[in-house]
């Protein structure tokens, strides 16, 4: 059976409520012998712990420029300490997950991203450091994983097979992911409940979107920060072959379900 790809971001960990809801939608999902692959990041809890560490976070368009030491935080916030309480809340929720990341088995393999023009970033190349770029998803032991009734879930963090470690956004392997086990959902939980006309106003949601309608709101400055680098992976996705992506946020007990089964019925369905 085709897997659901469900991606999380840092901040839907930090929120318990959301969280619990959340992790009790994902394990009667499993429950129900639809197997599920998570895909996290981090970036508030790596943020946080660069502040402490007296590290001041640099990100262009929405995205981290890693240095080597921005790399160590990855690890350690987004490997580490996100990945673990995000297991231990699915466990309590009577999933069976398995943590790991992308230097496992090389489960994410991945070459350093070279400096490219980037949306909102104006018309130079930016090089953004120890940021990689997927070359391949180890499907084997992911299907292994699911086969034995178990729960994935991949930090995002990839490694080539020389060692280096890098850096991913969490959209970019979750596409991937979704792409290469031909996911019959792939489904982005945020922050905010869908791609709005107005940030501000919750009702101003749009259920449905296509790739031309997603580049004029990047263009218009309807979409801006984090959103950007969201859409554009996600259009290259489709275009790559995912079905359709799901972008959706602020959950009720059900609302997954609903994403999945009854398209654009929650959040923002994005269609070729």
């Amino acid at each position: 059976m085709n897997p659901v790809v469900i991606k999380l971001g840092g901040e839907v960990v930090k929120n318990a409520p959301l969280l619990a809801i959340l992790c009790a939608d994902v394990a009667a999902l499993t429950k129900q012998n639809l197997p599920v692959v998570i895909v996290h990041g981090g970036g508030p809890q790596a943020t946080d712990l660069q502040t402490r560490l007296g590290q001041t976070p640099r990100m262009v368009a929405g995205r981290r420029i890693t240095d080597a030491q921005a790399l160590d935080v990855m690890k350690m916030a987004v490997a580490g300490g996100v990945n673990v309480d995000l297991c231990a809340a699915l466990t309590a929720a009577g999933a069976r997950p398995v943590g790991i990341h992308g230097a496992s088995s090389a489960a994410i393999r991945a070459h350093k991203r070279p400096p490219r023009v980037v949306a909102g970033a104006g018309p130079d190349p930016v090089d953004f450091g120890h940021v990689g770029d997927v070359d391949d998803i180890d499907r084997g032991l992911i299907s292994l994983l699911l086969g034995g009734g178990y729960l994935p879930v991949l930090a995002c963090l990839g490694a080539d097979l020389e060692g280096h470690v890098f850096n991913i956004n969490a959209d970019v392997v979750a596409n991937k992911v979704a792409g290469m086990l031909d996911a019959r959902a792939l489904v982005l939980v945020t922050d905010v409940p869908a791609v709005l006309r107005d940030v501000n106003d919750p009702s101003s949601r749009i259920a449905r979107m296509t790739a031309a309608e997603g580049q004029r709101a990047i263009q218009d400055g309807v979409v801006t920060k984090g959103m950007i680098p969201k859409l554009e992976e996600s259009f290259a996705a489709i275009a790559d072959g995912v079905r359709a992506v799901h972008i959706v946020g602020r959950l009720a007990a059900g609302d997954l379900a609903r994403a999945v089964c009854e398209p654009g019925s929650v959040g923002t369905m994005l269609v070729a």
